[in-house]
């Protein structure tokens, strides 16, 4: 076999594009961030939201023109230079097998309350083993279990925003919700108790978890229709935000008091079922955040994996990531990706505050820098598209090129805000992702040197079958 398939489906696409802005974070991380913005977090989920959709609608423009499984690494690599391709693309990867490990603990957790006769760290390896087996059976195995996790997260998230605001307007039969009311929007303290500087720190609080809304782009490669599962995808990424962030945290602040001790104690959406005295409420929420990870599981080794082929591909990894089986299934870098992730999570268990607080960390920022080189390629990939094959530009990014550089300098300062919280790690976590994203960009640079060229073929692979490539500085 000489590339991947089309083994998933449109279903399948659909629902992994929906679950894909749906992350075990938004149910673990909200509670942090209600307690320190109150119900301004509100405006925190909305900026976060609106800076994913211009990144995604960039994203789409490039995706719908160019569909790769390379995806934002591969346009980079066109149009910045290999440098920019290979930096951001291992930086992708060590983003997603440090996932790994961390959804592999948080799920382990879950099951060894459930059944504490199987220890923490046997859970964890159980729930990496299956997935891992998924992954390398098929595309369409890896897209029939997404369809049922994801699908599982959307109908919890939908079924609780429905019932939230029944209890909220007072037409809920058999409930006591004597707390509920828009009331609790503005009072305790009013909309913004902490100050509206706690709105930034509370976009520091919510913006990784937004992390996963570009996996649907490196997916739509292996379709049947690439560019009109893009331009798909691209298009329903407003609603999807809306509806399930912002809509589900709205349903949570106006169900309890923001200060309310129970969010705190428990987590903003057990507090929210429990208030409405629905029974069982903590396991119930235990099965969708299990859930949740597990999806989170499937598709970050899917992610890996597909980022670690498209590198091979470009000659910017070993061959061999490059090489598939019979099933079209790229299993060198399934299984590269999977022992860095066992790697990971025995260092979560030997060191967890110091190693794996460190792998964490260092790697915490990357979603930024990514959303970042997506402006950055999307503002020369315009000139390049309308000059080669402008009939291509089925998805366009809005007010071009201003609302571009608007939105790369809005992660500026994102960053630059991170560097002065000392609070919540982020001075930590943007130190040591620049650290990590340094070394890597000085192997690029010492490779690209000492490699002088390259090849014809990986020129081809990353400009993408059929455009004429030369036309474009590749480093």
């Amino acid at each position: 076999m000489t590339g991947l398939q089309a083994g998933l489906k449109d279903r399948h696409l659909s629902m992994i594009a929906i679950g894909g802005v749906i992350g075990a974070g938004l149910f673990v991380g909200s509670s942090s961030g209600i307690a320190t913005a109150g119900p301004g977090i509100l405006l925190s989920y909305a900026l976060v939201g609106l800076l994913v959709v211009l990144v995604m609608r960039m994203l789409g423009e490039m995706s719908a023109a160019n569909p790769t499984s390379g995806s934002f690494s591969a346009h980079a690599d066109r149009a910045l230079g290999r440098w920019a391709g290979f930096s951001i693309g291992w930086l992708y990867w060590f983003f997603w097998v440090v996932v790994l490990a961390v959804e592999a603990t948080a799920g382990a957790k879950i099951l060894e309350g459930w059944i504490p006769a199987v220890p923490q760290w046997g859970w964890a390896l159980i729930v990496m083993i299956v997935l891992t087996a998924t992954n390398l059976v098929s595309v369409g195995s890896y897209g029939e279990f997404e369809f049922w996790f994801a699908g599982i997260k959307v109908v919890a998230i939908g079924a609780f925003i429905v019932i939230g605001l029944l209890a909220v307007f007072g037409v809920l039969p058999g409930v006591d919700a004597d707390q509920a009311g828009f009331s609790n929007l503005t009072g305790h303290g009013g909309f913004l108790p902490n100050g509206a500087g706690a709105i930034l720190t509370g976009v520091l609080l919510v913006v990784f978890s937004f992390m996963g809304s570009e996996i649907v782009t490196l997916a739509a490669g292996e379709t049947a229709n690439p560019q009109q599962a893009v331009t798909k995808a691209t298009n329903s990424v407003i609603w999807r935000i809306a509806v399930f962030y912002l809509g589900s945290i709205f349903v949570v602040v106006t169900l309890l008091p923001w200060d309310s001790k129970s969010i705190a104690d428990e987590g903003s959406y057990v507090a929210a079922l429990d208030s409405l005295g629905i029974a069982h409420a903590g396991q119930i929420m235990n099965f969708i955040v299990l859930t949740s990870v597990l999806s989170c599981l499937n598709s970050g080794l899917y992610t890996a994996s597909r980022m670690a082929f498209s590198l091979g591909e470009r000659g910017d990894a070993p061959k061999s990531f490059a090489r598939v089986n019979s099933r079209g299934v790229p299993m060198a870098a399934i299984l590269a990706s999977v022992v860095f992730g066992f790697v990971a999570v025995f260092f979560n268990y030997l060191s967890p505050d110091k190693i794996f607080l460190f792998l964490v960390n260092s790697s915490g920022a990357v979603a930024l820098f990514v959303w970042l080189v997506i402006c950055a390629s999307q503002l020369r990939m315009r000139r390049i598209i309308q000059a080669e094959a402008p009939e291509k530009l089925v998805v366009k990014m809005w007010l071009y090129p201003y609302l571009t550089w608007a939105t790369a300098a809005l992660i500026v300062f994102v960053l630059g805000y991170m560097l002065t919280d000392t609070e919540h790690d982020g001075r930590t976590t943007v130190l040591l992702s620049l650290l990590v994203a340094a070394g890597v960009l000085v192997v690029a640079v010492v490779k690209e040197r000492v490699g002088g060229g390259r090849s014809a073929v990986a020129v081809a692979s990353a400009g993408g079958e059929g455009e004429a490539t030369d036309k474009v500085s590749v480093g």
